[in-house]
């Protein structure tokens, strides 16, 4: 029996040894699973971005050229131009639908205990108004500036980002971010300062319209950074959250009431009478002007799926920055497409904020260096956590 019982106690001790082997190898193996996985996900978080910041350039690039073409050709409508800009909305439901997400229900119950649907509604009619005068900011400023100059006066969005970001979403001012302010806002001046007049003359346009166009684009810059920081508001202190399927429904309420709102200020103008006028005289033919209005709303609303998953990924301010890479690529599409001037002062604007951009990159980058890990890895895996 006492050498049994030897025996017995000598496996035991076996058995604990192998187990504690076992262990030793699970977990080295876990943690080796779970580096490679981190691996994984920070490299598909990093394609997820690069694939939205592509689609957000395409998008937005083209819009700009074919809503330049639009007046180019014929078109005279301003709210038209502002309508294209958000009526194709419905193109936002597909990513649901072939992104299925499990916890939708979960969520859509969540977000009804965290605040009332009235509330909602209000942020989504309030940030839809916005949007809609910002719109027409933007077409105004298209209509009456070349497409060069109106891209670059664009850029100034991130100086007024920094601004609004520092006093809505407490985000820090430091001295790339002041650089970057001081570097649009002497490129903005720039270009408000010179008028090209031969420009001017190609366009039919006077003084005192390019000097409208200028004020336009710059107030509608103003406004588009206001609204991102709105809705990061929104995100954070309203909705609680920010995930993928609330992301898409703040882009596609906002455009709804975008568009009615539109649609009420085409009637009530009076500009829709003149739409079957406008068509039949477009210079490119009819089924051009049908496609113009057609592809200039698609490429807004692809320019949207930029902006959406970008949001989800890391944030609406990021989204900004990222829209402003199509700096350089507008202006030397416009004189491709346009044939449009690059003078001098162009030139200068251009390197002043490629400088001022490049500033503020370089301070998200120190930034996404000072945390412990990017905002976007750890959320890839289940779509619907919150990344605020």
């Amino acid at each position: 029996m006492l050498n049994i019982a030897g025996v017995a106690g000598h496996n035991i001790a076996a058995d604990d040894e192998v187990k504690e082997l076992i262990a030793v190898g699970v977990s080295t193996t876990t943690d080796e699973d779970e580096q490679s996985l981190l691996l994984l996900s920070r490299w598909k978080w990093w394609f997820l971005v690069v694939i939205n910041v592509a689609i957000l350039l395409m998008g937005q690039s083209g819009a700009v050229l074919l809503g330049r073409f639009y007046f180019d050709q014929g078109g005279k409508s301003i709210w038209m131009a502002t309508l294209v800009q958000s009526v194709a909305f419905p193109i936002l439901f597909f990513p649901l639908f072939f992104f299925p997400h499990s916890e939708n229900l979960s969520v859509t119950t969540d977000l009804t205990i965290n605040c009332s649907t009235h509330t909602v509604i209000m942020v989504y009619i309030l940030l839809g108004t916005l949007l809609v005068g910002d719109n027409l900011m933007y077409t105004i400023g298209l209509l009456y500036l070349p497409v060069s100059t109106y891209s670059l006066i664009c850029a100034s969005q991130l100086a007024f980002n920094a601004i609004f970001s520092f006093f809505i979403n407490a985000q820090k001012l430091t001295l790339l971010v002041l650089n970057t302010v001081v570097f649009l806002t002497i490129s903005a001046s720039l270009l408000a300062v010179h008028s090209d007049s031969s420009e001017n003359e190609t366009m039919n346009v006077t003084g005192n319209k390019h000097m409208v166009g200028i004020s336009c684009t710059i107030g509608a810059s103003a406004g588009y950074a206001l609204l991102l920081c709105l809705m990061q508001v929104s995100f954070e202190r309203v909705l609680k959250r920010e995930t993928f399927s609330v992301v898409l429904d703040m882009q596609i309420w906002t455009s709804f009431v975008a568009s009615c709102v539109c649609i009420v200020g085409m009637f009530a103008s009076g500009e829709w009478q003149g739409l079957k006028d406008e068509m039949r005289r477009f210079k490119a033919g009819r089924e051009v002007y049908i496609l113009t209005l057609v592809g200039t709303a698609l490429a807004w609303q692809i320019c949207s799926v930029g902006v959406v998953g970008l949001i989800y990924l890391v944030s609406s301010l990021f989204s900004n920055v990222m829209s402003m890479l199509s700096l350089p690529l507008v202006p030397v599409a416009a004189v491709l497409l346009y044939h449009e001037h690059i003078d001098g002062v162009k030139i200068a604007a251009i390197l002043l904020s490629i400088f001022g951009f490049s500033s503020y990159i370089y301070q998200n980058y120190l930034d996404d260096t000072e945390s412990k890990a990017p905002a976007g890895i750890h959320h890839t895996a289940t779509p619907e956590i919150s990344i605020s």
